[in-house]
């Protein structure tokens, strides 16, 4: 089958991609940027990319008519707290009039549970944009899902960022309510399973794991999980507001992320049946299971997508390709060089930077300023890296975005996603005669970015010349 994958660079379709090349399926994929599409060189030449916006007017003929099944996975949750589900009726009907210029039977859409009777703006908004991809013409598939469990999901890593550094929590009333997980093994399996069933045609479903538990009773299990104890108190005086303030601050989500999941947090996400489990012969993970399938994967450095690369982690929305090519009038920089013995290790070391690594030099630094980062609104460094040594175009990397990164050409250049008075860059770049060059850019904003960068001066002294020094040694612990 020839297959529409949109949201083809987003937590979900990043695990969905390789399932459908791996059982034969041509893909195009549609995303709005095809420079960010994290895929090695051997994936892409096995897939079509088109570059789609969905919030924009149709073009015509971007899409492959003779298309067969579609993937709706497009959400603008974290894009905003106020107009997100104005955004995601825009998106569905303008796909809505791109693939009725095609020949697609069926489209799968991947929803949330909705059965509470009052929903949350966010399920509400996923219950609307069911119904307006009913009025498409196609067979629609719906699946709707509970809370997901994998390796870089936002609901795994919320629950990992609470209880590894809250042993102790003090925590808002929504803690009680119940909920139904499910693995994401799960889900990618469910997604599968439908497409060409037409068994599943004009339907919605609810998938999710065999527990229903409480958020608290989820925090429980996984200190257990880990093998550490935890306590947990709750309070009635926590606002939404603050309890978002609170996820902000201690986990690695955005503040627009928690605001909007503290609204639906409120709200039971329990399945109603299992009909479409027993349709296709699946017995679903428990929450433990999905649990210890994550840190097997975090184990082995196999994490195929994290929602922390997605752009709506960060604050940078833009074209990657606007920003690649670094200014060179009106900004300040600093520049170090050093000639190197080994480039291929050097290499290594550049591509192994942020994260767990950390910066090779003055990491308290680092931590202090991803510190005031956050406290000021910003990502700040809890976002980490997806995989310790490999980067792709797009990809977070701590309170930075990848640009660009050509291990070929020997290049990575950053974009800060931090709050700053200007835009700034930090590129390394191994030149022809083993020269290793780092480069920090600053494009100042008025005076406040000049007085900003003038300040930290003497800090960019220790702290960039002996990051240079540590990167170009031939041996680097990882």
């Amino acid at each position: 089958m020839k297959i529409l994958l949109t949201g083809a660079n987003g937590y979900i379709g990043m695990r969905l991609l390789p399932q459908l090349l791996e059982a034969g399926h041509e893909v195009v994929c549609a995303v709005r940027d095809a420079d960010r599409l994290s895929v090695d060189a051997e994936t892409r030449k096995h897939i079509q990319v088109v570059e789609i916006d969905f919030l924009k007017e149709v073009q015509p003929s971007l899409l492959p008519k003779d298309l067969d099944a579609a993937y709706f996975l497009i959400h603008s949750m974290s894009t905003s707290t106020t107009d997100f589900d104005e955004l995601e009726a825009k998106t569905a009907t303008t796909f809505n009039a791109y693939v009725a210029k095609t020949n697609i039977k069926q489209v799968i859409y991947l929803s949330g549970i909705v059965n509470d009777a009052n929903l949350s703006k966010h399920l509400w908004s996923r219950k609307n944009v069911e119904e307006i991809l009913y009025k498409g013409d196609f067979s629609l598939t719906v699946l709707r899902a509970g809370i997901i469990v994998g390796s870089g999901s936002s609901s795994f890593e919320i629950i990992r960022d609470l209880c590894e550094k809250l042993p102790f929590m003090i925590t808002p009333k929504w803690v009680l309510t119940k909920t139904q997980p499910i693995a994401i093994r799960d889900v990618i399996h469910f997604l599968t399973g439908v497409l060409g069933n037409e068994a599943t045609y004009n339907d919605s479903f609810d998938i999710a794991g065999p527990n229903v538990l409480t958020y608290k009773e989820m925090l429980h299990q996984y200190a257990r999980a880990r093998g550490f104890k935890n306590w947990i108190y709750t309070v009635p005086v926590m606002t939404p507001k603050l309890s978002s303030y609170w996820l902000y601050f201690v986990t690695s989500t955005s503040y627009t992320l928690a605001l909007n999941l503290v609204d639906s947090m409120r709200i039971e996400v329990v399945a109603k049946d299992q009909r479409l489990a027993k349709l296709l012969g699946m017995t679903p993970h428990t929450y433990r299971e999905a649990l210890d399938m994550a840190f097997v994967k975090i184990e082995q450095n196999l994490v195929v997508s994290s929602w922390k690369d997605s752009m709506i982690s960060g604050r940078f929305n833009k074209n990657l390709e606007k920003y690649i090519q670094v200014p060179k009038f009106g900004v300040l920089r600093d520049i170090q060089t050093l000639s190197i013995e080994d480039p291929k290790q050097v290499l290594e070391n550049i591509w192994k930077i942020g994260g767990e690594n950390g910066w090779y030099y003055g990491n308290w630094l680092w931590k202090i300023r991803g510190f005031l980062d956050k406290l000021i609104g910003g990502v700040g460094l809890r976002r980490g890296r997806t995989h310790p040594n490999k980067i792709y175009a797009g990809d977070a990397l701590d309170f930075w975005r990848v640009l660009l990164a050509d291990k070929k050409g020997r290049r990575l250049l950053l974009f800060a996603e931090m709050k700053l008075p200007g835009e700034a860059w930090l590129e390394f770049r191994i030149d022809n005669n083993n020269v290793l060059h780092q480069t920090a850019t600053f494009r100042p904003r008025g005076l406040r970015g000049r007085l900003y960068w003038y300040s930290i001066v003497p800090l960019h002294y220790f702290i960039f010349g002996g990051m240079i020094r540590n990167i170009a040694k031939s041996r680097n612990k990882v």
